[in-house]
């Protein structure tokens, strides 16, 4: 079969219509561009300012239309980068923006107060708090983070804000097996003083002392011991592997 002779015959005149078609379009994109606003900064420019805290340069950035909830190339939110980078100053201007998700994760679910508080950046989780971040999220929480570091101010700032002392991670974690696994004996006393539950268990049955032991921490072996014993609760058997 011709295909050719399926195919109406275009005139000189139904030619040169088209070409004045296509110039009119192609004079209306070039209006439009020209009035259009100008692009947001790249987004690995905007990366790299909040990493160095550059808190004019974010500004800028969403001033021109920039994401505040955009992530970097590792799906971190900019917000949640500026809470590992300790970017105080670029963390203050995303949350003046009324569009930045407080609660924003990466993809390993941590958010910026969880990592403000595994920073010891106190001014940062105090701004976080007012500005709405939630204290008690569900699954691990700032203050797991705080006491797996032995971060006791911030521990004790979260405690104030009514963060949940027996906070259960997915896997039943809880804030005082983060800090006996550290071996941080000054967090420990200050999770049991506010009502930490010295026996509470994870998953497989672990205890805070096993953690101690697990990971081999010799103060928090003592002090929990000696607690145990002067609340009655006795020691414990090692598990899984704990000696």
């Amino acid at each position: 079969m011709n295909f050719k002779t399926l195919s109406p015959a275009i005139s000189p005149v139904r030619t040169a219509s088209m070409r004045r078609a296509v110039a009119v379009l192609a004079f209306g994109m070039s209006v439009a561009l020209a009035v259009a606003p100008a692009h947001a900064a790249p987004i690995d420019s905007l990366v790299k300012a909040v990493k160095f805290d550059d808190d004019k340069a974010v500004a800028k950035d969403l001033a021109g239309g920039q994401d505040p909830n955009a992530t970097d190339d590792q799906g971190m939110p900019l917000l949640v980068l500026a809470a590992r980078e300790k970017s105080d100053k670029v963390a203050a201007v995303l949350l003046d923006n009324p569009k930045t998700k407080i609660e924003a994760e990466d993809r390993s679910g941590e958010n910026a107060l969880m990592l403000a508080a595994l920073n010891s950046d106190t001014d940062l989780v105090k701004l976080l708090i007012t500005k709405g971040a939630e204290v008690n999220k569900k699954g691990w929480t700032a203050l797991h983070y705080a006491a797996a570091n032995g971060n006791d101010d911030i521990a004790k700032l979260l405690l104030g804000y009514s963060a949940y002392v027996d906070a259960q991670s997915p896997n039943g974690t809880t804030p005082l097996m983060m800090a006996a696994r550290g071996d941080h004996i000054s967090t420990l006393k200050l999770l049991l003083d506010n009502g930490a539950d010295l026996n509470a268990k994870n998953q497989i049955g672990m205890n805070a002392l096993d953690f101690a032991k697990q990971y081999k921490a010799p103060d928090a072996i003592k002090g929990l011991t000696a607690r145990m014993a002067q609340e009655g609760g006795g020691t414990t058997a090692p598990q899984n592997g704990a000696k």
